[in-house]
C-alpha cells in the first residue's frame, strides 16, 4: 500500500511540472510559429511576385532575342546581301529582282510568328521592299532613324507605330560582309503586340500567371504594350513591393522591373487578399494543435509518469554491465511488458551485432584472399608490350621485314585498345585512323592480294576528337561480309568528308562486295536496334551480324545524344556497300 502511494506520490510530481512546463512551451511556441509563418508567408508572397518578374522578364528577353536572331538571318541572307550590294554600287534593282527579293524574304518571315511585316529600304531611304515607292523617311521620324544610325548594325527596338498602336516597330542596319561591313540600308520589322504574350512565363508552359495576377509589359515612354488586366484595372503611376496599392477599394502588392538594353518595364499587381489567405487558415490550426497537444500530453504524462523512472534505472544498469566488454544477453526481467519488450529488443540487437561482426570478420578473409589470387593471375600490359618488342627487333635483325611489319601493327593494336586510363575513352581522329591502318595491315597480310585498302582524309580533321575504336567494328563488318563474300579482289576505302556548314564530319567505310537489296538493309538496322533494346532475336545464320554494328550505334548515340542519327548504310546489290556516321567538331583540347 505504501509503494501505492509512494508511486502515485512521483506520478503526481511529474504529472504536475510537466504539466506546468508544457502548457507554457506549446504556449509559446504557439504564438511564435504563429508570428515566424506570418512573416513568412509575406516573404514567400514577395519572393514569388519577385519569381514571376524575374522569369516574365527572361520569357520578353527571350523574344527580343528571338527577333534579333531572326532579323539578323535576314540582314546576313546571301540574296539581300547580293542585292543591297548592287543596289550601293550604283544598279538600281529591277522590278523582277524585287520581287525575288520579297520572295525570299518570304520564306524567312513564314517559319516566324508574331511578324506582320518586313520593308527593307536602301542606303539613300528608297524602299526595296514592299514594290512600293514610298521612302524611309516617309514611315519613321528623323528621331528613330537616328537612332537606327547610332544602333550601327545592332537591331534598336523603337516603339508602337503611330498609325497602328497594335505594332511594334524595330529596326536594324543591312550591313554588307564582304565590303568590311560597309552600311547598305536598313531593315525594318512590324510586329503584332501580341506576340510578347505575358499570360505564359516560360518557355514549357509550366508556370503561368494566375487569373487574379495582372501583368502590363510598357515601353520606354510608358505605353502599355501588352497586358492580361480588365480595362478596368489601370495601371498605377507608382509601384513598390513595400507598400500595398489601393486600386477601387481593393488592395495589391506591386512589383515593376527594367528589361535591359530596351529600357521596357514589367508591372505585376498581386491582390492582398490573396497573399494572405493562409495566415488566418494557419492560426486556426496552430491553435487547435496547441489545445489538442495539451490535451494529449496531459493524459499521457498522468498515466505513465509512475510507470517509467524504477524500471529504466534498472535497464540501464543491466546494459551498462554489457557495455564493459563483448556484447552479451540482458538477463533482466521486470512486471511491465513494455521494458520486457525493450529488453527482448535489446536482446536480439545484441545476437545481431554478433552475427554481423562474424560475418563482417569472416568476409574481410575472404575479399584479401580473393584480392590476393586476383593480384596473381592479372596479366601486366607492359610485359606484353616488350615481348612483341623483342620479337619485332628480332624480325628485322633476320631480314623478315614484313612479319616484323605485322608484330609493329599487332602491338599498336594492343597498346591502343589495352589502356586502363579512363580519360583516354577520347582519342583524336588521327589516332583512330592510325589504328584502323594497323589492322588493315594485318588484314592485308592475312588476305594478301585479296584485299586492297586506301585511306582519305584531310590532314586538318585528323585533330578532332571522337570516342575511341567506333571505326574499327566497320571495316571489320566490310571485310567479313564484303571481301570474304565475293571471288577475287576486295576493296575497302575509309574516308572522311568534313561538313563545315553543319559543324560535322562524316566517316564512311565503303567496300566493293555483293551489297544488300533495301529489304536486306531493313533487316539488318532492325536487328540492330532490336540489340540496343535489349530484345532478344538470333542470327540464323550461325554467326552475329550485328553486334558490331549495334554496340557502335550505341556508343554513338550514348556520346552525342539520340538526335544523332547513328549508322547510315547504303547498298545496293553488285555494288558495295557503305556504312557511315556523323561526329560534331570538336577540336583537341576544346570542351566536349
Amino acid at each position: 500500500m505504501k509503494n501505492i502511494i509512494s508511486f502515485k506520490t512521483l506520478r503526481n510530481q511529474i504529472f504536475l511540472s510537466y504539466m506546468v512546463i508544457m502548457i507554457a512551451i506549446l504556449s509559446s511556441v504557439g504564438f511564435y510559429l504563429n508570428d515566424q509563418v506570418s512573416k513568412l508567408l509575406q516573404v514567400n508572397t514577395e519572393r514569388h511576385m519577385e519569381n514571376t518578374a524575374v522569369q516574365a522578364t527572361g520569357n520578353i528577353k527571350l523574344l527580343l532575342n528571338q527577333i534579333d536572331n531572326f532579323t539578323a538571318q535576314i540582314a546576313t541572307n546571301a540574296v539581300v546581301q547580293s542585292m543591297l550590294q548592287e543596289d550601293l554600287n550604283g544598279k538600281p534593282l529591277t522590278f523582277a529582282a524585287r520581287q525575288d527579293l520579297q520572295q525570299e524574304v518570304r520564306k524567312h518571315e513564314a517559319y516566324m510568328k508574331g511578324v506582320h511585316s518586313i520593308e527593307l529600304y536602301s542606303k539613300d531611304y528608297s524602299t526595296l521592299l514592299p514594290l512600293v515607292e514610298d521612302k524611309l523617311d516617309d514611315h519613321l521620324t528623323a528621331e528613330w532613324i537616328a537612332r537606327a544610325d547610332q544602333g550601327k548594325g545592332e537591331l534598336v527596338w523603337l516603339g508602337t507605330d503611330v498609325n497602328n498602336s497594335d505594332k511594334v516597330i524595330a529596326m536594324r542596319h543591312v550591313r554588307l560582309m564582304n565590303q568590311s561591313f560597309a552600311q547598305a540600308g536598313y531593315l525594318l520589322i512590324y510586329l503584332d503586340v501580341n506576340y510578347f504574350d505575358l499570360t505564359d512565363l516560360s518557355a514549357d508552359g509550366d508556370n503561368t500567371v494566375a487569373s487574379n495576377e495582372y501583368m502590363w509589359l510598357t515601353d520606354t515612354i510608358g505605353t502599355v504594350l501588352n497586358t492580361n488586366s480588365p480595362e478596368d484595372i489601370v495601371l498605377p503611376q507608382s509601384i513598390t513591393l513595400q507598400d500595398s496599392i489601393n486600386i477601387d477599394g481593393n488592395y495589391y502588392y506591386g512589383v515593376q522591373r527594367t528589361i535591359e538594353d530596351v529600357n521596357w518595364q514589367i508591372s505585376i499587381l498581386t491582390p492582398v487578399d490573396e497573399a494572405t489567405e493562409g495566415i488566418s487558415v494557419l492560426r486556426t490550426g496552430i491553435i487547435i494543435s496547441l489545445l489538442v497537444g495539451i490535451i494529449l500530453f496531459l493524459i499521457a504524462t498522468y498515466f505513465l509518469s509512475g510507470m517509467i523512472s524504477k524500471p529504466i534505472l534498472r535497464l540501464i544498469r543491466a546494459m551498462r554491465v554489457a557495455r564493459l566488454g563483448t556484447l552479451k544477453v540482458i538477463p533482466i526481467e521486470s512486471a511491465t511488458i513494455e521494458i520486457n519488450e525493450l529488453n527482448h529488443t535489446y536482446n536480439q540487437m545484441v545476437d545481431s551485432l554478433n552475427g554481423l561482426i562474424k560475418m563482417v570478420y569472416e568476409k574481410e578473409i575472404l575479399q584479401s584472399q580473393t584480392e590476393l589470387k586476383a593480384l596473381q593471375a592479372q596479366i601486366n600490359p607492359h610485359f606484353l608490350f616488350n615481348t612483341l618488342e623483342a620479337l619485332y627487333w628480332e624480325m628485322e635483325t633476320r631480314g623478315e621485314e614484313q612479319l616484323a611489319e605485322a608484330i609493329v601493327a599487332m602491338s599498336g593494336i594492343f597498346r591502343y585498345v589495352i589502356n586502363r586510363d579512363e580519360q583516354d575513352e577520347w582519342v583524336t581522329l588521327g589516332d583512330e585512323l592510325d589504328h584502323a591502318e594497323r589492322y588493315l595491315k594485318i588484314m592485308k597480310m592475312r588476305m594478301v592480294e585479296r584485299l586492297e585498302w586506301s585511306i582519305e582524309v584531310d590532314p586538318d580533321c585528323r585533330v578532332i576528337v571522337m570516342p575511341k575504336l567506333l571505326v574499327q567494328p566497320l571495316i571489320e563488318n566490310a571485310i567479313y561480309h564484303g571481301v570474304e563474300q565475293q571471288i577475287g579482289s576486295g576493296i575497302v576505302k575509309l574516308s572522311v568528308v568534313e561538313n563545315l556548314a553543319e559543324q560535322h564530319i562524316r566517316i564512311k567505310v565503303t567496300d566493293n562486295g555483293p551489297g544488300m537489296s533495301q529489304q536486306q538493309i531493313d533487316e539488318v538496322m532492325e536487328r540492330v536496334k532490336r540489340k540496343n533494346r535489349g530484345i532478344p532475336g538470333g542470327n540464323q545464320e550461325g554467326k552475329s551480324t550485328g553486334v558490331g554494328l549495334s554496340i557502335t550505334e550505341q556508343r554513338i548515340k550514348l556520346y552525342f545524344g539520340t538526335e544523332n542519327e547513328g549508322l547510315l548504310i547504303e547498298s545496293e546489290q553488285g555494288k558495295g556497300t557503305t556504312v557511315s556516321f556523323d561526329i560534331p567538331i570538336v577540336l583537341k583540347g576544346e570542351e566536349r
